[in-house]
C-alpha cells in the first residue's frame, strides 16, 4: 500500500537524506517522523523511521564514548578470503566452539554468556577457496533497537556475504531462531531472495535520472517511477529495478535499503539430551526455509559439511583462466555468481577485455567434447577453465 505522503513530508526527507552531520540528520528525522501520516499504509515506513532514529542516537552515543576513551570494540573487518560469513546467534549457542573448531582463529570459550564483546575472525578452508569466518557478539532481542550493542552486530551481517544463524539444541533451538529472523528482518536483512531488488545510487548534479529495468514492474509504469522519484527530489541518480517491482518496492527502497543474505542455519550440541525430539521441532517449524546443518563442536559431528553448505548458499562459482600457450590453468579460480556468463568473467578481469573480445576456449566435465569455442553469452559452471582470445 502506498504511503501517500503529504508534500511537506517528502521536502522534509529530502531535507533529512541532504543532512551532512547525525546530529542534523536525527533532527531532519525526527521532524519528518511527525509528519508521516498515521495510516496502514505508512505502518513499515515508521518503524523504519524509528529504527534509523534510534540508530543514528546510538551512532552519536558511541562516537562520544568512543572520543572519550580513545579506544573500544572494533567492528569493523576487511574481508579475506572468498566471501566473509558472520556467525550469529544467542549467548551460549557455541559460536565461539564453532569459530575454533574449523578456523585457525583463537578466541575465548567460556561458560559465561556475552564473552565475545568484539568480532573474531578466521579462515576455513574448503578445496582450494578460504571463507573468512566471523563470529560476532550475542545477538539478543531488541538487537535492531540499539539492545546490547545490536546494531553493529547487525551492521557486520549487513556488511558481509552471508551469515550463519546458529541456535542451541540443548535449549529452545526454534525459539533461538525466531528471535534471530525477527532481529534480522527489523533491520531490513533478509535471507530469502527478494521478488524485486532496487538500488538507487546517487549521482552529482546535472547527471539526470537514468532508471534501468532488468525484470518486470507489475503495477506501474516507467513513468510513474519516473514521477515518484522526481516527487522525493530524486533527480540525479542511477536506478536499477530487477526482478519483479511494485511501485511500494520503489519507494521502500528510497527510504531503507533491503539487504539479501544468504544463510544456512547450524544447530549445536547435537549431542546433547533431547537434541534430536528439538532438532525435530526445528526442522517441522522451518521446513523450506533454510538448511539446517545438526553439529556438535564436542564431538566435531557435522563439521566436515560446513564448507560445502556455505558454498552451496552462497550460490558461487569456481573459474579458471589459461593463457593460450599454457598447459595449466590458474591455480587460483575468479569467483563468480551462479549464472554467470563469459562476459561476466571478462568484466571481471579487465573492462577492455569485453571490447576486445573474439572469442573463448571453455573447458568443462559437462561438456561433449573440451575444449568448447564459445561466444560472450555461454553460461559459465563450477570448475570451467577458460582461454580468453582477444582481437
Amino acid at each position: 500500500m502506498p504511503t501517500n505522503l503529504p508534500v511537506v513530508a517528502k521536502k522534509k526527507w529530502y531535507e533529512a537524506s541532504q543532512a551532512r552531520t547525525p546530529q542534523e540528520k536525527l533532527q531532519k528525522l525526527q521532524e519528518f517522523s511527525g509528519l508521516i501520516p498515521k495510516h496502514k499504509g505508512t505502518e513499515k515506513l515508521r518503524a523504519q523511521v524509528r529504527r534509523r532514529i534510534s540508530t543514528l542516537n546510538k551512532e552519536i552515543e558511541e562516537t562520544k564514548r568512543r572520543r572519550a576513551r580513545r579506544g573500544g570494540p572494533r567492528f569493523f573487518l576487511e574481508k579475506e578470503g572468498a566471501a566473509q560469513i558472520i556467525i550469529l546467534g544467542p549467548t551460549k549457542a557455541g559460536r565461539s566452539s564453532l569459530l575454533t573448531s574449523v578456523t585457525n582463529a583463537k578466541t575465548e570459550v567460556s561458560d559465561y554468556p556475552f564473552t565475545t564483546r568484539e568480532p573474531v575472525p578466521g579462515m576455513l578452508k574448503f578445496e582450494d577457496l578460504q571463507f573468512q569466518l566471523v563470529e560476532a557478539p550475542a545477538l539478543v532481542k531488541g538487537a535492531a533497537y540499539s539492545g546490547s550493542g545490536g546494531l553493529q552486530t547487525l551492521g557486520l551481517a549487513r556488511n558481509a556475504d552471508g551469515v550463519i544463524l546458529m541456535v542451541d539444541l540443548s535449549q529452545d533451538a526454534p525459539d533461538q531462531l525466531r528471535m534471530i529472523l525477527d532481529e534480522l528482518e527489523k533491520a531490513r536483512i533478509l535471507i530469502q531472495k527478494p521478488r524485486a531488488k532496487v538500488e538507487i545510487e546517487r549521482k552529482h548534479v546535472g547527471a539526470g535520472l537514468r532508471i534501468m529495468v532488468f525484470g518486470k514492474l507489475l503495477d506501474c509504469s516507467l513513468r510513474d517511477v519516473e514521477n515518484m522519484l522526481k516527487g522525493y527530489r530524486i533527480l540525479d541518480a542511477t536506478v536499477r529495478i530487477s526482478g519483479e517491482a511494485a511501485i511500494d518496492d520503489v519507494e521502500d527502497a528510497i527510504f531503507e535499503s533491503t539487504i539479501y543474505r544468504p544463510a544456512i542455519v547450524i544447530a549445536n550440541k547435537v549431542d546433547s539430551q533431547n537434541a534430536n525430539l528439538t532438532l525435530q521441532q526445528l526442522q517441522k517449524s522451518f521446513a523450506g526455509l533454510l538448511p539446517i546443518i545438526p553439529i556438535s563442536c564436542h564431538t566435531r559431528t557435522g563439521l566436515e559439511a560446513l564448507g560445502s553448505e556455505i558454498f552451496k548458499a552462497l550460490g558461487i562459482i569456481r573459474t579458471y583462466t589459461k593463457e593460450p600457450n599454457d598447459r595449466r590453468p590458474s591455480a587460483s579460480p575468479f569467483i563468480l555468481k551462479r549464472g554467470s556468463t563469459v562476459a561476466d568473467l571478462a568484466r571481471q578481469i579487465h573492462s577492455d577485455f569485453i571490447k576486445r573480445y573474439a572469442y573463448a576456449r571453455v573447458w568443462g566435465k559437462r561438456l561433449k567434447f573440451s575444449p568448447q569455442k564459445v561466444g560472450l553469452s555461454f553460461l559459465l559452471q563450477d570448475k570451467d577453465v577458460v582461454e580468453l582470445h582477444t582481437k
